[in-house]
């Protein structure tokens, strides 16, 4: 996954936790037996609203949230368990909501910076303290993008497929010389936490709870490996848009996708959304810790906003939210979290041309007035 901003400028040593969560997070209890999901039990209220234009209504109810797969990825030494920050399974219960049927286009972000004037991260210089000792030449603003290195390479080091671009932003996905022509339906993508919170804002939400994402995406199944079942190609049927080939140099395309694809270009899950696997990450309001799951009482705990500070071992000295979906470049090879019950995690001043969001809305109780936060 890419390396944060700040590294890719300072180039300085890697840690083993990089934007996106592919880094090792392997949990003490991987190999014990894990128990069996239980079912997911909707509440039967229904909307206490109209129906809001491009968005779906997600019922709220009690599930079984995290990781309940037992398997194992193919091994290698740069290959982690996904599923080490997911455990343990455990339930939780939270209100019904409303949540954007697909992730924001860059169509919608046009509209946005029209109206407000945002600009967004990656379009400043960087700026701060992570930033000292980095010549002041190089702080220019760019943001991290995917670059296919030309053969086969070993795993042990992301700066081999990852570079900060000058001139890269949400116009700009491949740097200066890209455009978003002929993307308008795709989802804008360097984009960092305060800028998708921006856009939620103005557009009368705010980004879903780590826990409202995961119910939404598992679209009333309860304890799949995906949203639409146990079986990554169903009838041999592509259901998400991923990587395949050898990672990280030869995406085949065999979805039809090198990059990302236009939302919507793949079956809806249960809930009539689009894209909750694969395409590109999207971030969610919840800090980032491994312990999550692990330190929430027994029983059932109810509409869970995510820890009060951020965590992550292998950089402690950065701030993350939890992100959720995997992306077009999640592999079997090398990262699976296009798993349903699967974790990532990206610093909050990061944004690559992986990663996106979507909104939530909270229902609007008669009587009531605004978005509850």
């Amino acid at each position: 996954m890419p390396l944060p901003r700040w590294r890719s400028l300072a180039i300085v040593t890697l840690g083993t936790t990089l934007l996106g969560g592919c880094g090792s997070e392997q949990a003490a209890s991987i190999g014990a037996p894990r128990p069996a999901a239980a079912s997911t039990v909707e509440n039967a209220t229904p909307a206490p609203t109209e129906a809001t234009p491009g968005m779906a209504w997600i019922p709220g109810g009690e599930f079984s949230m995290g990781a309940s797969d037992a398997a194992v990825s193919p091994a290698h030494p740069f290959h982690p368990h996904p599923d080490g920050d997911a455990l343990p399974l455990h339930r939780v219960y939270v209100d019904g909501f409303w949540l954007d049927r697909t992730e924001v286009t860059n169509a919608d972000f046009v509209r946005f910076v029209a109206v407000t004037g945002h600009v967004t991260v990656a379009e400043r210089p960087p700026q701060g303290e992570a930033f000292a000792g980095v010549p002041a030449g190089r702080l220019v603003p760019g943001s991290v993008v995917f670059a296919a290195p030309a053969g086969p390479v070993p795993l042990d080091d992301e700066r081999r497929w990852w570079a900060y671009v000058p001139g890269a932003d949400w116009r700009h996905p491949e740097g200066p010389d890209s455009s978003l022509e002929g993307r308008e339906r795709h989802p804008v993508v360097h984009v960092a936490f305060d800028d998708a919170r921006a856009y939620c804002a103005w557009a009368g939400g705010r980004l879903p709870s780590e826990a409202e994402w995961e119910f939404a995406a598992r679209g009333g199944l309860a304890g799949r490996r995906y949203p639409w079942g146990d079986t990554l190609q169903p009838e041999g049927r592509r259901m998400a848009n991923t990587f395949q080939g050898p990672f990280p140099h030869a995406n085949s395309g065999e979805d039809g996708y090198r990059a990302t694809a236009p939302v919507a270009s793949f079956p809806a899950n249960g809930y009539g959304l689009f894209d909750v696997a694969g395409n590109v990450w999207e971030w969610t309001a919840d800090w980032y810790r491994p312990d999550t799951y692990a330190v929430r009482a027994a029983g059932v705990t109810r509409n869970p906003q995510g820890p009060e500070t951020p965590f992550d071992p292998a950089e402690p000295g950065l701030a993350k939210r939890v992100l959720r979906g995997g992306s077009f470049l999640c592999s079997e090879q090398y990262c699976e979290r296009y798993r349903v019950g699967t974790r990532g995690r990206g610093e909050v001043d990061t944004g690559s041309n992986h990663l996106g969001f979507r909104c939530a809305r909270s229902a609007r109780v008669p009587g009531s007035s605004g978005d509850a936060a």
